[in-house]
């Protein structure tokens, strides 16, 4: 549920919707929701000083209530 939530969020603020990419990884520190976006979308799911991330962060962790959840914006131009 979390993973569609994120999904939907970004895909409104992206230009490449189609690109948008929400992958759910479990860890010993809780879950871990990584978002790939098309490279020219990367800075507006970022936003100045990071203000964009900093807000979806805490709209999944509204969302999870338990506070376990970590959300990781995966630069796509770097190696995997």
């Amino acid at each position: 549920m979390l993973e569609e939530a994120l999904e939907h969020l970004v895909k409104g603020i992206v230009d490449h919707d189609e690109d948008v990419v929400v992958r759910r990884k479990e860890l010993r520190r809780g879950e871990l929701l990584e978002v790939r976006v098309h490279p020219d979308d990367l800075g507006r799911v970022i936003g100045r000083s990071g203000r964009t991330a900093s807000a979806l962060r805490t709209v999944v962790n509204a969302l999870a209530g338990n506070g376990n959840v970590r959300v990781d914006i995966v630069d796509t131009d770097r190696a995997r």
